[in-house]
């Protein structure tokens, strides 16, 4: 990424010292240091969880092999779905009138400030709605609000989307509350069926959610650096995509005429709305990571035009996914070595059995942070932990609602320090990981009260 730093202007409120900003300092400058690549940081996870399974677990190194082998490709159906996220929602951004709007929404922010505060206050609203959505659409809008304000921070910027992402959890895509209540459930047998009204439509989990929704702004905005410090981003790298409509001579051939028919993509768009009626009508309010994808391919087809307008933004966008492609086979094989050697059980039970009926949701939600480093998915996490924290909580007399969602929590909440869930968001903005992680982590450390408090109260 090209940056420039800012030449020193007049103070503003913005630079004045406030007690968020040594930590935000200290934990940049650490990051920037020691934080390696993603891919890496997942090999070094890769080894450490290999080597902890060899050591606490029964497993011997032939096992594990196996099962890290087994395992690599378990995720290549996800992984091709978090590429379509970032493509679609790329190419749905992209398009012209998209442009316009967020244009638009982006002129209010009128300074630097309000510039990261209303970019992570639109992550998290949009990642309540869908977290797939919210991903894409935060870094997208975080790059206009970098066209629109100057001398905004560009990295915190950015960092400001990834941080919104944190209340995905107790929104309408929340995974782990979703698989609860759904039959056949690995844990249904165990502990029943547990209904969203229980987890995702209680009191705690809607204090907890707008909490965060009210308090990730202003901690992005008091992390905003003196103006002297601000890292800008080279304009020519925030230039609109070129258009992607193709205007057609009079000579063109049948099969060019053919590729910018608007009635071939007007069709296909017409198929997708048709499928999404049918969907929501036979079970309502669905939204899911696949028809979140219909969604912006849809639109986007509608928004572009023809086809093969469509099919430039997307080959425009498609250059995001490396990071994608390799990163995720390594996190299937680790999954599988946590769950096949027993590794996540015992690090889950490390924090169950000193628990009691008070402090177990507190306790859980550190155990699921903890092992969010090496399972950084939801549904994962339900693999993982849900046999061991659901029976605990069962025999212990907790809230099962609560213990379920004190397993999301800690999984979104150390989403600050586990770049996994970055990488679209910083293929989008052209940034690497340390660019944004001392943020994230700032983040993290200022928000673990309001999942304490939520929690234990």
């Amino acid at each position: 990424m090209s940056v420039t730093t800012a030449p020193p202007p007049a103070p503003d409120a913005s630079a004045r010292f406030n007690p968020i900003t040594p930590i935000s300092r200290a934990l940049t400058w650490l990051v920037s240091r020691y934080l390696p690549d993603p891919l890496i940081f997942a090999i070094i996870l890769t080894v450490l969880t290999f080597g902890f399974a060899w050591w606490l677990t029964p497993s011997g190194p032939v096992d594990l092999v196996r099962m890290w082998g087994n395992g690599f490709w378990n995720l290549l159906a996800f992984s091709m779905q978090m590429a379509l996220v970032l493509v679609t929602g790329h190419a749905l951004a992209s398009s012209e009138p998209v442009r316009n709007v967020m244009g638009r929404v982006a002129s209010i922010a009128r300074t630097p400030a309000q510039g990261v505060m209303l970019v992570c206050f639109a992550a998290a609203v949009t990642n309540v709605v869908n977290w797939g959505f919210g991903l894409v659409v935060g870094a997208m809008f975080a790059r206009e609000v970098a066209r629109r304000v100057p001398k905004s921070d560009y990295r915190l910027l950015i960092a400001s989307a990834y941080i919104g992402f944190m209340t995905w959890h107790g929104g309408f895509s929340a995974s782990v509350p979703l698989v609860a209540a759904t039959k056949g459930n690995p844990m249904e047998k165990t502990v029943g069926l547990i209904p969203i009204a229980d987890t995702i439509f209680t009191t705690y989990n809607v204090g907890i959610t707008l909490a965060l929704i009210v308090v990730l702004p202003l901690v992005c905005r008091m992390m905003h650096p003196k103006p002297h410090e601000v890292v800008a981003v080279d304009p020519a790298l925030l230039k609109p995509e070129p258009s992607t409509k193709r205007v057609l001579g009079p000579d063109a051939s049948p099969a060019e005429k053919l590729e910018e028919s608007r009635v071939l993509g007007f069709v296909v768009a017409a198929l997708g709305i048709g499928y999404l009626f049918l969907h929501f009508q036979a079970k309502g309010f669905d939204l899911n990571i696949n028809t979140v994808n219909l969604i912006m391919l849809v639109a986007g087809l509608i928004l572009h035009g023809t086809p093969m307008a469509y099919a430039r933004a997307v080959a425009n966008a498609a250059r995001g996914t490396a990071g994608i492609m390799v990163q995720f086979p390594f996190y299937a094989g680790i999954q599988i070595m946590m769950e096949h050697s027993g590794l996540g059980g015992l690090i889950t039970n490390l924090f169950v059995d000193i628990a009691n009926k008070e402090t177990f949701p507190v306790l859980a939600f550190l155990s699921s942070g903890l092992i969010n480093f090496a399972v950084p998915s939801g549904g994962g996490h339900w693999v993982v932990q849900g046999p061991f924290i659901m029976p605990a909580a069962q025999q212990l007399g907790v809230d099962l609602g609560k213990a379920a969602m004190a397993i999301a929590y800690g999984e979104e909440w150390m989403n600050m320090a586990q770049p996994f869930w970055a990488l679209p968001a910083l293929a989008i903005a052209g940034l690497g990981v340390r660019d944004i992680m001392g943020y994230c982590a700032t983040a993290l450390v200022i928000t673990l009260p309001i999942f304490l408090i939520g929690l234990y109260f």
